[in-house]
């Protein structure tokens, strides 16, 4: 039998405000699932089809990168309502009729990913663009959401 001694685990790895953030939206979209739908119908919580999201912020803008590999740009949709950006669509098997597969590993079917916004943005001005299998949607922030520098008077 031999000793091994205790190393504590690297906690770095955890960044605790996303886990919360992620864990909430998560929760959101699946009360948004309409779970008295007929059974053949399929939902993202039965099957795992959820492209990976992330956002960010800057001073001016909120942006919103989606991977989409094989996805055409018409089967994708993107709305924005009270504060959630919504993204989804369709990835469509691509097999060839008559041929049986042996084995699939690429996920298809409907998807919808909604993250809740960190702050108010300007929807007329909101720019999405679809290159390379990746969504960049471009969220401008709101004007009263910007940071001010407020000035100091001495008297």
């Amino acid at each position: 039998m031999s000793i091994i001694r205790y190393q504590t685990p690297d906690l770095s790895a955890w960044s605790s405000p996303n886990r919360w953030a992620n864990l909430r939206d998560e929760i959101d979209t699946m009360f948004e699932l309409p779970f008295w739908s007929t059974l053949g119908r399929q939902t993202q919580l039965f099957n795992g089809w959820s492209p990976a999201l992330d956002l960010y912020q800057n001073a001016d803008n909120v942006v919103a990168i989606v991977e989409l590999p094989g996805m055409r740009k018409e089967d994708i949709e993107i709305s924005l309502h009270d504060g959630t950006l919504t993204v989804s669509g369709e990835r469509k098997s691509e097999s060839v009729e008559g041929e049986k597969a042996e084995r699939t590993e690429r996920v298809t079917g409907k998807f919808r990913r909604s993250v809740t916004l960190p702050a108010r943005v300007e929807t007329d001005k909101v720019n999405a663009t679809y290159k390379d299998g990746i969504l960049t949607v471009i969220l401008p922030k709101a004007e009263d959401a910007k940071p001010k520098q407020i000035q100091i008077n001495v008297k």
